[in-house]
């Protein structure tokens, strides 16, 4: 497949990679998984957000800057290929904002996306619970109205940034005698309400990248629902189509991988000598994270003529998810013993970030519905087969 960019588009390709060039931060910022690196990461939204370059694809008056989704897949090759920070508040830009856009009404849309864009409201997710991970139909957190608000009681877990965000959105059930997917409500919890309780989880490195949240009588306006209450499970679907397409994992993420992986395949070759089997792993990584961004032009392509994407969501949700694992895996055999040397270790390589996104990449096939969910949903609704 030939790319070709129209003058606009190289122009803004250009605007792009100039201002990434004079702005992208010298040294690393922390980890936004520290209280310490969630702040430098929300400073540098800020950043964005003051040259419209935060939400490019949102429209002007709502914190964008009105670009199609052609010259969404620019920015975020430019973007990674500067090395620029990693974005902090996916929450709620690439999963909460497309929702509001879609099914917010204008006051919600109006109060919450600028802020979003921006990085003032930093946002949690909150769908899996204790007995509801993959199977999100079995909420049972309850929201039972009471005249012009909610009354919340149940628990989150695995909220992903929910220990320093500002907000959560998540899946409530609202019709108590419901079953399953009826019944649900999508609400938006400011997590400084009074009756909410933040605890962090530690992850495999150590830090607080999760928590679980505890909601004991907590009230919240019903302004706070978004799409009509009892009718939540459809607005999730359209979010969790957003998590598993081409939103939340673009391919630049991946190209910017598996060039950093082409470096360290070249680095031990000559070392070590040529290792065919560690030379086909990696070209096969290579071909894996072109093909993935051709993909997702097609697709895109797609969507500008028109056409609806659901189900499909499902394979970009593989792709991605194992793309991962392999390139990491690869990185980590090349390393050796030195794989494990944590971040700051005297001999570490690549300052521990091959470690770091290894530990990550485990949980992609689980995060967003598991990958045997997935193909699952793959056989079913794309190929039609049967259930077994």
């Amino acid at each position: 497949m030939q790319l070709q960019f129209t003058d606009k588009q190289n122009a803004f390709r250009l605007e792009v990679r100039e201002w990434l060039a004079k702005n992208v931060p010298e040294q690393p910022l922390k980890s936004y998984d520290t209280r310490e690196g969630f702040e430098e990461h929300r400073r540098w939204e800020a950043k964005l957000y003051e040259s419209r370059l935060s939400m490019v694809m949102w429209p002007e008056h709502l914190g964008g800057r009105g670009c199609d989704l052609i010259e969404w897949l620019i920015f975020e090759e430019e973007y990674y290929a500067a090395g620029a920070p990693m974005r902090v508040n996916h929450n709620g830009q690439l999963l909460l904002g497309p929702t509001l856009m879609e099914f917010g009404t204008e006051a919600q849309k109006e109060r919450f996306l600028p802020r979003i864009a921006s990085s003032e409201d930093m946002w949690a997710q909150g769908w899996s619970e204790p007995d509801a991970g993959s199977d999100m139909a079995a909420i049972r957190s309850r929201a039972i109205r009471d005249g012009d608000e909610f009354v919340i009681n149940g628990q989150k877990t695995w909220s992903t940034r929910a220990s320093y965000a500002d907000w959560v959105f998540g899946l409530f059930r609202t019709d108590p005698d419901s079953k399953r997917h009826h019944g649900l409500s999508y609400l938006m919890v400011p997590l400084d309400t009074p009756g909410v309780t933040v605890r962090p989880i530690k992850a495999l490195n150590g830090k607080e990248a999760f928590a679980e949240v505890f909601f004991d009588d907590v009230r919240i306006p019903v302004a706070n629902c978004i799409g009509e209450i009892g009718q939540g499970w459809s607005v999730a679907m359209a979010t969790a189509g957003f998590e598993r397409g081409l939103l939340l994992r673009s391919p630049a993420r991946f190209q910017a991988t598996v060039q950093r992986l082409v470096d360290l395949y070249r680095k031990y070759a000559a070392e070590h000598g040529e290792n065919g089997r560690l030379r086909d792993a990696v070209i096969d990584c290579w071909m894996g994270a072109e093909a993935y961004a051709h993909s997702a032009y097609h697709t895109v392509g797609l969507i500008n003529k028109g056409a609806k994407i659901g189900a499909e969501s499902s394979i970009n949700k593989i792709i991605w998810s194992e793309l991962d694992l392999k390139m990491h895996e690869a990185a980590m055999e090349m390393l050796g013993a030195y794989a494990e040397l944590q971040p700051g270790s005297p001999d570490v390589i690549d300052a521990g970030n091959w470690l770091e996104g290894f530990l990550f990449a485990q949980a992609g096939p689980i995060y967003a519905g598991t990958n045997e969910i997935q193909r699952n949903i793959i056989a079913e609704r794309l190929l039609e087969m049967p259930r077994g």
